[in-house]
């Protein structure tokens, strides 16, 4: 591994410091080398490398947008036997808590910023001697990414959609029961849904949705801060809902108040928000069904219920 790394990172330097992480999906270590620190994940698995450059290619979009801070991505690569590897910016973190508001305020900004592209490039066309490409980034008027990310180890297909309701109900929700369908065959989990489908357009009437890029996995383990502010990392990026981000951040442990009052200082709660956070929680339940078992089916259900009332 050693040999490996010296020859993928072009170091002479490689000095292991600290403890080795073990993650849920993927194990990792940090190095000194001759540019600085690095902190390397590794994972077995066959699609790990599929994992890994979903993961790059998110930390770039977030990274490039400005908005928030994130360890800068170096490189993916294979590993003997089977499984990848994926290198990148060592930053010292710790638990976010003195800047939770801060990273409230930088989400809302990471999630208003496609919608700030649209409507400069519409005054932009409305200007004499506008023209088109160049280097500045462009906003994007569809739901979904360049290519496959995992949320976890489970990869999400990211096909571009008009529609916000046609993609995540196909490739989000639909995609995780069929896993569900096929390692468990729960009938309660089938006749719920099927149930469910019918009333999920309702909770989006009259709601116009914008594009926002997504960390698209922002539980509280995948946020850090150091002296400068806050850091997130891991993430499952795609354009989407802008609500779809604030479900998971408020479950398993959760984020700060601060973080949502500063969140929402920025990005008011439109009509029928709790509702759509129920949605949107039952996707990580089922999510978490998928990777850890049936400890998930009760949370799973009875948002579920919830939801069909």
């Amino acid at each position: 591994m050693e040999q490996l790394l010296r020859a993928e990172l072009r170091t002479a330097t490689l000095r292991a410091f600290g403890s080795p992480g073990t993650g849920y999906i993927s194990e990792g270590r940090a190095y000194d080398t001759d540019a600085g620190p690095v902190f390397v994940k590794v994972n077995r698995r066959s699609q790990a490398r599929q994992m890994f450059a979903g993961e790059m290619a998110s930390l770039e979009a977030l990274q490039s947008s400005g908005q928030v801070r994130v360890p800068r991505p170096l490189k993916v690569f294979d590993l003997p036997g089977g499984g990848a590897a994926f290198a990148m910016e060592y930053l010292k973190m710790r638990s976010l808590s003195s800047h939770a508001s801060k990273l409230g305020e930088q989400m809302a900004d990471l999630h208003l910023y496609n919608q700030k592209l649209s409507e400069k490039s519409k005054k932009e066309q409305n200007t004499v001697g506008w023209r088109a490409g160049g280097a500045e980034p462009q906003h994007v008027s569809k739901f979904g990414f360049h290519m496959v990310t995992c949320c976890g180890f489970i990869p999400q297909v990211n096909e571009w959609q008009d529609d916000w309701l046609t993609f995540f109900t196909r490739h989000r929700l639909q995609a995780q029961l069929d896993l569900i369908e096929r390692d468990c065959a729960d009938r309660e989990a089938r006749e719920l849904w099927s149930q469910l489908q019918v009333k999920i357009p309702d909770l989006f009437c009259g709601l116009e949705i914008v594009p926002a890029l997504l960390h698209g996995d922002l539980w509280s383990g995948n946020v850090a801060e150091d002296d400068a502010g806050p850091i997130i990392y891991d993430p499952a990026s795609f354009y989407g809902h802008s609500e779809f981000e604030l479900a998971i951040a408020s479950m398993f442990g959760g984020f700060p108040r601060s973080f949502f009052s500063a969140y929402h200082r920025k990005i008011p709660k439109a009509p029928g928000f709790d509702r759509r956070q129920l949605l949107y929680q039952l996707f990580n339940y089922v999510n978490h069904w998928n990777h850890f078992g049936q400890e998930y089916r009760g949370p799973t259900l009875r948002t579920m219920r919830q939801l069909v009332r």
